[in-house]
C-alpha cells in the first residue's frame, strides 16, 4: 500500500511533481516516477522504521548523566557525541542496519512499481526467474547465493564492530 501511495504522490500530475515544476527543480516535461530517485525514495521510506526503532531504543537506554559528565569535563557537544553517545548507540546501529539491509536486498516491489522494467534489483531477477521464466534451479541458486553473500556480509560486519563489545554495551 505504501508503494502504491508513492506511485500516486510521484505521478506526473501529482502534487509533488507540480510543486517541483513550480520551483524549477524539474523541467516542465520532467518526471519523478519511473526514475532511480523514485525507487530509492520508496525503499528509504518503506524501511526507515526498521532503522529508527532499534536506534531509538539504543539511544533511550543511554544514561544522560554520562553525556553531562562529558560536557562537565569540557568536551564539546561533537566530542561528547563521538566519544560517549556513538559508542553506546552501536548496538542499535548494528541491529538497525541489519534489519534494514536484509529485507531491502530482496525487495522487488519498489523497483517494479516505482521504476521501469529496465531497472533490475536482485529481488526482481529472482522473482522473474521463479514466476515468468520458470527457471527454478537458477532462481534457487540465485537465492542461495544472495543468502550466502548476506551471511558473509553479516559475519564481516560483526567482526569489524566487535560483537563482544556490542553485547557488553547492550547488557550494561
Amino acid at each position: 500500500m505504501r508503494t502504491v501511495s508513492w506511485q500516486l504522490i510521484l505521478s506526473d500530475n501529482g502534487w509533488v511533481v507540480s510543486r517541483f515544476r513550480d520551483v524549477g527543480l524539474i523541467s516542465q516535461n520532467g518526471r519523478l516516477l519511473a526514475t532511480n530517485t523514485a525507487v530509492i525514495a520508496g525503499i528509504a521510506y518503506n524501511f526507515l522504521p526498521f532503522m529508527a526503532l532499534p536506534l531509538y531504543v539504543s539511544l533511550e537506554k543511554i544514561d544522560r548523566r554520562l553525556i553531562e559528565a562529558a560536557t562537565d569535563l569540557y568536551a564539546s557537544r561533537v566530542t561528547a557525541f563521538r566519544k560517549v553517545t556513538l559508542p553506546l548507540a552501536l548496538p542499535g546501529i548494528f541491529a538497525g542496519s541489519l534489519l534494514t539491509f536484509i529485507p531491502a536486498v530482496g525487495d522487488f516491489i519498489n523497483a517494479a512499481l516505482l521504476g521501469t522494467p529496465n531497472q533490475y534489483m536482485i529481488g526482481n531477477v529472482i522473482q522473474s526467474k521463479f514466476l515468468n521464466i520458470l527457471d527454478y534451479p537458477a532462481a534457487a541458486a540465485l537465492s542461495f547465493m544472495l543468502m550466502g553473500v548476506i551471511l558473509i556480509g553479516i559475519a564481516i560486519y560483526a567482526r569489524l564492530l566487535g560483537t563482544r563489545s556490542l553485547t557488553e554495551a547492550a547488557a550494561a
